[in-house]
């Protein structure tokens, strides 16, 4: 189900996430670093059907563990603490995140070998683009 999105993912082009972090209410400083920032995906899923995605740069690293369709506390990259469930939809992981009355929505499918992952905060909407290392 989940298993062709295991491995490390290399990021290869990111689109209009200046716009996205904007929406989110992410700040200038922040945002600066994020633009510049090519942080590798790291997609693992234990016997237990735990899911850990991870998010490494020379910046920071974020780690994610939980079950699909299970709610958990998350800590964003921008320090957001959002309440978060992925689940699998029509092949692709959707990630929603909810904090302070908003939402934003990551959905995440592999497509010709790529990760693409489509960043969606209101009508904002980013595009990254991964690779799958050797």
């Amino acid at each position: 189900m989940v298993d062709k999105f295991v491995g490390t993912w290399k990021m290869v082009s990111s689109e209009n996430f200046d716009d996205y972090m904007k929406a989110l209410g992410v700040s200038f400083p922040t945002r600066q670093v994020g633009n510049r920032t090519k942080p590798n995906f790291i997609f693992n899923v234990n016997d237990q059907g735990v899911i850990c995605m991870k998010s490494q740069s020379t910046f920071k690293t974020t780690e994610a563990k939980f079950k699909l369709n299970e709610a958990f506390e998350e800590t964003t990259a921008d320090d957001r603490k959002t309440k978060t469930v992925v689940s699998l939809e029509n092949g692709k992981l959707v990630q929603k995140q909810t904090w302070n009355g908003k939402e934003t929505t990551l959905e995440r499918e592999v497509t010709d070998g790529k990760l693409i992952a489509t960043c969606k905060m209101g009508d904002v909407v980013a595009v990254r683009t991964y690779v799958k290392e050797a």
